[in-house]
């Protein structure tokens, strides 16, 4: 039997932050590799050690600019040239994927587009984390290790203990994910059904269920400008509700999120590191990811299952 390829981990430039827990929960260095940038903005990439033979893991969230993106896509074409035994992309954070459906005329996919870029480029697995829609797993003609951000939020919610606690949805399309964390808590459910004319912004909004007298925790994929959670937060303190926090696994937190965080009258939210945070704000609590991901890079890379990092 030939001899197991070594395992050599590296990190995009601005997921730096979080590879390097990863590395410390794994009890690997990360290795080295070289960003050039000329005067242009354009960039390449190199490793500054021998990858050949390697099985090799590239931390890199695809959160906006595109750069984060385009960099994973030189990180995997300079691994493949190299020799590099195998490629596994771990992206905590996959961009572009709210674009997973034609939903009106003339529009692209980039969920779709993104999946063929990086298997075009040479990527042999995926690992993510809370996809904004599971099917995107079946965008990829490779294997996808899609995992949970529940095995982080849910042994808090529960260390929280709050009592009449209640599990909501911000929009009919999370139902699912708030109904799989309702059965799991054993909690009832709510949802909040809203109206969109544009994008990011929500012209009018409804919830359904009896929030009175409850503690709610609203669960979600991400949170983008937070106009959505936070009109939700509010309008159910109006209905009867004795706080509300939020559990959202990607803080993307862009334009007036900040502002909009501060002015409501949202008790929490807490989100993983799958992107750093721009500012502080003491309404929102961090818990880390890395020990999750520690723990499948290790899985993977040993053949393992990885059922047992589901909570849900």
């Amino acid at each position: 039997m030939p001899p197991k390829a070594p395992i050599k981990l590296f990190s995009g430039t601005n997921t730096r932050y979080l590879a390097e827990k990863i590395s410390l929960c794994n009890g690997r260095e990360l290795g080295n590799i070289n960003l050039t940038r000329f005067s242009d903005g354009e960039f390449t990439t190199a490793y500054e050690e021998t990858i050949r033979g390697s099985h090799v893991f590239l931390i890199q969230s695809t959160f906006p600019p595109s750069d984060n993106l385009f960099e994973l896509l030189m990180m995997i074409d300079a691994a493949k040239r190299a020799s590099a035994y195998k490629l596994v992309a771990v992206m905590p954070y996959f961009g572009f994927a709210r674009q997973d459906r034609k939903d009106k005329p003339r529009v692209a996919i980039g969920a779709k587009l993104v999946a063929d870029l990086l298997t075009t480029a040479g990527v042999d697995r995926i690992i993510t984390m809370d996809l904004h829609a599971d099917q995107i797993q079946g965008f990829f003609d490779i294997p996808v290790d899609h995992l949970y951000a529940s095995g982080i939020f849910v042994p808090h919610i529960r260390k929280l203990n709050l009592e009449n606690l209640v599990i909501a949805s911000p929009d009919v399309g999370g139902s699912k994910r708030a109904n799989t964390y309702a059965k799991f808590l054993d909690a009832p459910m709510v949802i909040c059904h809203k109206h969109r004319s544009k994008a990011n912004v929500v012209d009018e909004m409804r919830i359904i269920g009896d929030v009175s007298g409850k503690n709610v925790i609203i669960v979600d994929d991400m949170v983008d400008t937070a106009g959505t959670l936070t009109k939700a937060a509010d309008m159910m303190l109006e209905q009867g509700a004795t706080s509300v926090r939020a559990f959202a696994t990607h803080a993307v937190l862009s334009g007036p999120a900040y502002e909009n965080i501060e002015k409501s009258s949202i008790c929490e939210i807490f989100v993983t590191d799958s992107i750093p945070l721009r500012k502080r704000s003491d309404k929102i609590k961090v818990l880390s990811a890395a020990q999750l991901f520690a723990d499948t890079i290790d899985k993977v890379y040993n053949y393992q299952s990885i059922s047992t990092q589901f909570v849900i």
